[in-house]
C-alpha cells in the first residue's frame, strides 16, 4: 500500500468517508485484514450512531473511526499506527504517478519513471565503481574503497530485484 495510508488524503480514510457516506462497511473492508473486520464492523455501527448527535459529534466520531481504520490497517501491514498525519504532505513523485496511472488504467507513466530513476542510480554506482577499480594492491584504503562501491553497486542490483520479485 502507498505510504499514504495514515493520512487525512489517503486512501484508507478516503475509503473510510465513502462507507460512511453511503452507509456501507464495505468500502473500507479491503484496507483491514479479515481478523479485524470485527472491530471495524463495531467502530463503524458506533459511529453512525453517535454522527446523530449533532455536528460536534460527527466531527469528533469520523475522526475516532478514521483513526481506528488507519490503526487496523497497519496493524495488517506489520506496522505501528503512530497516528493519523495531515492531508497534503509530500510522498515524492511516484505515488501520484502510480495513482494516476491507476486511474487511466495503465502502469505506463510509473514504469517509465521507475526505469529512468532506476538506470540513473544503477549508472552512477557502476561509475563510482569503475573510477575507484584501478588500485595499486599495496593501497589497503583504495582497495577497501573499491570493494565498498562494487558491494554498493552488487548487493543494491540485488536487493532492488528480490524486492519487485516479491509478491
Amino acid at each position: 500500500m502507498a505510504p499514504h495510508c495514515d493520512t487525512m488524503d489517503g486512501p484508507v480514510v478516503t475509503a473510510c468517508k465513502k462507507a460512511l457516506e453511503k452507509g456501507n462497511i464495505n468500502y473500507v473492508l479491503p484496507f483491514v485484514p479479515k481478523k479485524a473486520e470485527n472491530e471495524l464492523k463495531q467502530s463503524f455501527n458506533k459511529t453512525l450512531k453517535a454522527r446523530k448527535l449533532g455536528d460536534d459529534a460527527k466531527e469528533v466520531v469520523d475522526l475516532w473511526f478514521f483513526e481506528t481504520a488507519v490503526r487496523l490497517h497497519r496493524e495488517g501491514e506489520g506496522a505501528p499506527y503512530k497516528g493519523l498525519k495531515p492531508a497534503g504532505l509530500d510522498w515524492g513523485p511516484v505515488v501520484p504517478k502510480a495513482e494516476n496511472d491507476m486511474e487511466k488504467g495503465t502502469p505506463t507513466e510509473t514504469i517509465e519513471f521507475l526505469k529512468d530513476v532506476l538506470e540513473r542510480v544503477l549508472i552512477k554506482k557502476f561509475d563510482a565503481t569503475l573510477s575507484k577499480q584501478k588500485f595499486d594492491v599495496n593501497d589497503v584504503d583504495a582497495a577497501r574503497e573499491y570493494t565498498e562501491a562494487m558491494l554498493n553497486f552488487v548487493l543494491s542490483s540485488h536487493h532492488i530485484y528480490k524486492y519487485i520479485i516479491s509478491v
